[in-house]
């Protein structure tokens, strides 16, 4: 009877190891979440692309400007046959373009010969000419090549604010792989712990079995539980070890080089309490969304700019063509006496009789704007609504938190009467591991509601959009 008393003393002292923690404070081994944000902000690929986006815009803009660039132009041709000169023509320019269609133009033509065509003779030394040319009609408010510059400028817009949104996408899509990394740890470091209970119960089992207080029956069913404990550690370290690998696709150096998540390192303890301010969802409990500043939305405005940009110039073309150039010409040595009587005036006129073409690009111009207006509207009206949305999505799964945790404290609390109660010989190892099964249940539906919370934050800060 004291040898009885003795084993099952013993036993009780195996229950209260079974729940003694496995779980020791990492030490400074946490790969934070904010740190890994930091990685891949700095260095992952797309975020670097998306500078090279900005760049590019910006290449744009200055080749847009190289259509107002002075230009200097030259022109000579000549003409010998059998020791005769038949021509020698020279026309060099220099033309300055401006802001409003209109060109300002210097040139100098020196030319001579025996066949020379009469409008081309000149003095010996030369002529000089200074003039304008200025499209009056189409052209001068607006034309192509202030649509392109003025276009470009609102590129680099564009792309900025579509930079923004991709540091969102990849930060959201790195956000992810690191949930998933820190639910399949907490899910094996779970099953390691009660792997290592169903161990020590088959042992304090076989003990009590040797004793001859226990039946052998109960040796079977404590190695089933053990089994079915190992084989769901096995699964969750295999879905531990993806889950570093898909991280991984998101650590890179300033060289350019992938980086491998190492072994030691595991994931923030605390993650419930820092999420919102690594993320800036929690700037919202205080302040009110706003759709002005948003990327998307800026994105949209920006290119409702373009369109008008090109909705004027098809306008403009509606208008007839009507170019006037004027120059004073006055030999080199002269130029300064300014001789009314000298000069070269000339008109182009252009204009189509039914303007189909020009109607009908109109037309389309402004169409594009109407769809781009609505869809304005649309994605303004559909972002305060998902904001709203995401917000009681998150209040919603903090209550659902202090469901899951008052249930898990419960099913522990049953676990433990249940083990008072089979040290006492009024239980049985059956009530004992079914009360543990539903503890691990609840202790991996926390886990999963934990991992829900973490991926609203996100979902929240992918549509607020605010990478930085």
């Amino acid at each position: 009877m004291l040898q009885r008393r003795k084993n099952n003393n013993l036993f009780k002292m195996v229950i209260l190891l079974c729940f003694f923690s496995f779980n020791l404070e990492a030490q400074n081994n946490e790969f934070t979440y904010a740190e890994y944000l930091g990685f891949v902000k700095r260095f992952h690929p797309i975020a670097k692309m998306a500078d090279l986006e900005i760049s590019q815009a910006q290449a744009n803009l200055l080749q847009a400007r190289g259509a107002f660039d002075p230009k200097i132009e030259a022109d000579f041709s000549k003409k010998e046959y059998q020791n005769k000169e038949y021509f020698s023509v020279f026309n060099g320019s220099f033309k300055i373009p401006t802001w409003y269609g209109i060109e300002l133009k210097a040139a100098f033509e020196n030319n001579e010969g025996y066949y020379l065509n009469p409008q081309n003779t000149v003095p010996s030394n030369g002529l000089t000419a200074v003039g304008i040319s200025i499209p009056v009609l189409q052209g001068l408010v607006i034309n192509q090549r202030m649509a392109d510059l003025r276009k470009a400028k609102s590129q680099i817009k564009l792309s900025q604010a579509e930079r923004r949104l991709q540091a969102v996408q990849i930060m959201y899509d790195a956000s992810i792989a690191y949930f998933n990394w820190k639910k399949n740890y907490e899910e094996v470091r779970l099953y390691e712990n009660y792997v290592a209970n169903a161990s020590i119960r088959l042992k304090g089992i076989q003990t009590l079995i040797e004793q001859g207080d226990k039946p052998a029956i109960d040796s079977i069913e404590a190695g089933i539980t053990l089994k079915n404990r190992q084989l769901s550690l096995e699964e969750s370290r295999f879905k531990l070890l993806k889950a570093k690998l898909e991280l991984s696709n998101f650590l890179w150096t300033n060289d350019n080089l992938p980086l491998e998540l190492e072994d030691n390192l595991i994931p923030e303890e605390n993650l419930e309490q820092s999420i919102g301010l690594t993320l800036k969802t929690n700037i919202l409990q205080t302040e009110t969304f706003s759709v002005a500043t948003h990327p998307k939305i800026n994105a949209l405005e920006t290119k409702i700019e373009m369109l008008n940009i090109d909705r004027k110039l098809k306008a403009n073309m509606l208008l007839p063509k009507l170019d006037v150039g004027y120059s004073y010409i006055s030999e080199p040595d002269a130029f300064s006496n300014y001789r009314f009587e000298d000069y070269k005036f000339g008109i182009n006129a252009y204009f189509p009789i039914f303007l189909r073409k020009e109607r009908g690009a109109l037309k389309l111009a402004q169409q594009k704007i109407k769809v781009q207006e609505l869809t304005l509207e649309l994605e303004k009206k559909q972002l305060k609504n998902k904001v709203t949305a995401q917000q009681n999505e998150i209040q919603t799964i903090s209550k659902q938190k202090g469901i899951i945790t008052s249930l898990v404290n419960d099913n522990e609390k049953l676990v433990q009467a249940e083990e008072r109660l089979f040290g006492a010989g009024e239980s049985s190892l059956f009530l004992i591991n079914t009360r543990e099964n539903n503890l691990v249940s609840a202790k991996l539906s926390r886990i999963n509601i934990d991992n829900r919370f973490y991926l609203s934050h996100a979902e929240l800060f992918k549509t607020i959009a605010n990478p930085e």
